[in-house]
């Protein structure tokens, strides 16, 4: 039974190509003439590759299992062991670190949270390509994940938008002679693959443009396409391209609002364009919507400070308030170089309150942004509004609003579902961390971080930050828990617990 849990294959194939990724660093700190870290890992990969190999050939002759519910536990496998793999190069380079926290820095990274355990002014050039890189990996992931294996089997957000009850298949995934899940990946990765790298390098290329060195633009471009916030710098405010870097920016994490942005791969109807897909159109809205409250917070009379004599100061506390509200609600969590000046302006005290709201919220389905998703969101906003309708019109009879065609006909439901069970998990995982003994601020801080892979939070979200690296290893390896649940969410694991698999 547990041979055939998961398909073990795609899993090998996975960590072959965490190995072959291992190189890049190795000839970037030769060039560094870092020989020590070269080393490192040139041989992690080699070893790895090694391995994978010989287990590849020792397997080619045993008959393959294959199933979208295997593909969500190997799914499940992979966020849990390529941590440990990627971590071994690492911790060898970094020296001065235990495993357990090189392996929470690469869950932290592959699950693009961004929860750093280190100081940027400790780690090298190459160690931060390297966090940037498994982001960025760990964001395509998610991509190919979301329409090869989440949609079929209705979850990741798709279970509002389905016929059927979440973890069971539909036909309409099944068209096309795309029945075989391992077709199906294929296909999804050569369609995607030129987006992601294309938008990537387009970015990269524009922020070199604008003044960014070589490495941070790259590291920059590869965590705003993962939404993942890596950065080698100690903050977005540091990289020399300033305000235009981060206008830059703002326009390429509208890819974190809606998957109609890049693909229409998991879309079944008519795209009418990305002006009328509720997702874009509700993020949009949230964004404008607070930031604009946030500046007319000033004039409102609930904030008073005397007047400055600097004419673009309304300017630049309307640009951070902006970008800052846009990084958060996709949960990449970079802050503009001008919040602190929104947050003078606004009068802000508890500004993580807002951005732990906005984090929950979440970006679109099928996107790397995490949280609850704008489309829940979204059904149980036109339920409401059916509801509303009920009450002015009792005999009325008729459905849930569409939503454009989106939403299905159980769509509002099992949102709820979701929201409750995001609930519970937040009640339970705040508890844990309480009792490993955070306190409540930091406890929940550290749940809602993790459960909306939003990492940047556990330094802006309490009012002081919280230091993980200071944390004992049972709260490590529970926010590593916590940041997986919130990558691939529960009701997939529950729909994995409840599958056939474990019968067969």
């Amino acid at each position: 039974m547990r041979k055939r849990l998961f398909d073990q294959p795609l899993l090998i194939l996975l960590i072959g190509i965490a190995g072959l990724a291992m190189y890049l660093p190795a000839i970037h700190a030769t060039v560094r003439q870092s020989h020590g870290e070269a080393r490192a890992f040139f041989y992690a990969g080699t070893l790895t590759l090694t391995i994978v190999t010989l287990v590849a050939i020792a397997r080619a002759a045993q008959p393959r299992q294959r199933s979208s519910m295997r593909n969500l536990a190997t799914l499940v496998a992979a966020f849990v062991i390529l941590p440990l793999i990627l971590a071994v190069p690492f911790h060898d380079a970094l020296g001065t670190t235990s495993l357990l926290n090189s392996y929470v820095e690469m869950v932290s990274s592959l699950t693009t949270t961004r929860a750093s355990l280190f100081d940027p002014a400790r780690l090298s050039s190459t160690l931060h390509l390297w966090r940037g890189m498994v982001g960025w990996m760990g964001g395509f992931l998610i991509w190919v994940a979301a329409s090869a294996i989440l949609a079929p089997l209705n979850l990741g957000g798709f279970e509002v938008t389905a016929t059927s009850e979440p973890g069971q298949g539909e036909t309409r995934f099944n068209q096309g002679g795309l029945a075989d899940p391992q077709l199906r990946i294929v296909r999804v990765t050569a369609q995607l693959l030129p987006i992601y790298a294309g938008l990537t390098l387009a970015l990269w290329v524009m922020l070199l443009i604008l003044g960014d060195p070589p490495l941070v633009a790259l590291i920059h471009g590869m965590s705003v396409m993962a939404t993942s916030g890596i950065s080698p710098l100690a903050g977005l405010q540091a990289a020399p391209s300033g305000v235009a870097g981060e206008a830059l920016i703002a326009l390429f994490l509208l890819f974190g609002l809606s998957r109609l942005t890049f693909s229409s791969d998991t879309i079944t109807t008519a795209r009418r364009g990305i002006q009328h897909d509720p997702e874009f159109r509700l993020g949009m809205l949230l964004v404008l919507g607070v930031t604009v409250l946030l500046f007319l917070r000033h004039y409102l009379g609930a904030y008073q400070v005397s007047a400055s004599g600097d004419a673009f100061t309304p300017l630049r506390a309307l640009w951070g308030s902006f970008f800052t509200i846009l990084s958060f609600l996709t949960t990449t969590g970079f802050e503009s170089a001008y919040w602190a000046t929104a947050r003078d302006w606004s009068g802000l005290e508890t500004s993580g309150i807002i951005l732990m709201g906005l984090a929950l919220m979440g970006g679109g389905v099928a996107t790397t942004a995490g949280g609850v998703k704008l489309l829940r969101v979204w059904a149980l906003y036109l339920h409401g509004l059916r509801e509303m309708d009920r009450l002015v019109h009792p005999s009325s009879v008729g459905q849930s609003r569409s939503g454009g065609g989106r939403i299905g006909r159980k769509g509002a439901f099992y949102a709820w579902v979701f929201f409750m069970f995001f609930g519970m998990s937040l009640t339970v995982l705040s508890l844990a961390f309480a009792a490993l003994g955070s306190s409540f601020e930091q406890a929940l801080v550290l749940t809602i971080a993790g459960l909306t892979t939003t990492g940047p939070l556990v330094a802006s979200g309490a009012a002081a930050p919280v230091n993980l690296i200071e944390l004992g290893q049972g709260a490590k390896l529970l926010f590593c828990a916590t940041m997986i649940l919130g990558r691939l969410e529960l009701l997939a694991f529950i729909a994995l617990l409840t599958s056939n698999i474990w019968r067969e």
